[in-house]
């Protein structure tokens, strides 16, 4: 079993506070697939600064396969971040380097040869999937809170599992909205709620799952790391309570942290 990532890479800073660290949703997602013992390989661009070489070791130290995280001429994409009590805030972002990335017959050769290809809305991977579905390798995909974003419709007929962020909670709109998407082409559609916990619906039924109680120390990574809980069930054959449980624990333990993921 491996899983490919396959999108951005930044670096998150926080001035203000005096902290930073290597991220972006396929990382963090990545990383967090790898401590639960699923091989990960990151196809992405990152800076030749320093930004870079950190990006590099960092990802080389986590153990995930870097052969296709390219080097570019320029920066390590930025985004500046504050916080607010235990809620991250977003700020600038300064796109560096993935400003220009592309990905090439070769990476999609590679990400395809996969059991799973995992990316996210600003990943820019999309016009890589229909080829990558095309091979038979399911893929999942992260909308964020994005629920009427354009990409939504563009990258649906090539997505396996949609994961959305609401902020409404379990109401008739999003139940209306997930029914939706499984009936035109996903296997499976995942709402997360924050604190209410999520909800998944699979053509046949809904299924949801409250939260893992725990001291919040930041919300940062919380999206992420739920999602590589439920790709880990979805690999291992678990049933879709037992994906959303391990989903809620994987970001209940990220949570706990001011990290993207558990060091």
């Amino acid at each position: 079993m491996k899983v490919a990532e396959i999108g951005d890479n930044c670096i998150d800073v926080y001035e203000r506070i005096g902290k930073k660290y290597p991220t972006g949703n396929v990382v963090d997602t990545g990383v967090n697939l790898q401590k639960l013992g699923i091989p990960v390989s990151i196809i992405s661009t990152t800076g030749n600064d320093g930004n870079g070489t950190w990006m590099v070791e960092t990802l080389k130290k986590e153990g995930l396969d870097i052969s296709h995280l390219k080097i570019g001429n320029g920066m390590t994409a930025v985004t500046y971040m504050d916080v607010d009590g235990k809620d991250r805030v977003h700020g600038e972002y300064v796109e560096g380097v993935l400003e220009n990335m592309v990905f090439d017959e070769e990476d999609i050769a590679f990400a395809a040869s996969h059991d799973l290809v995992h990316t996210a809305l600003w990943g820019k991977a999309e016009k890589a999937l229909p080829a990558i579905a095309a091979k038979g390798t399911p893929i999942a995909f992260d909308y964020a809170d994005r629920l009427d974003h354009p990409l939504v419709e563009e990258t649906l007929p090539f997505v396996t599992y949609g994961f959305f962020s609401y902020h409404g909670g379990r109401d008739e709109k999003i139940e209306t909205f997930l029914k939706d998407k499984v009936e035109r082409g996903m296997k499976l559609a995942v709402a997360t709620f924050g604190e209410e916990g999520s909800l998944a619906w699979d053509g046949l039924r809904f299924y949801s799952c409250g939260i893992v109680e725990t001291e919040v120390t930041n919300t940062v990574g919380a999206g992420d790391s739920f999602i590589a809980g439920v790709l880990y069930g979805i690999l291992n054959q678990l049933p879709i309570e037992e994906c959303l449980k391990k989903g809620a624990e994987t970001a209940a333990s990220v949570v706990a942290v001011f990290e993207p993921w558990v060091q």
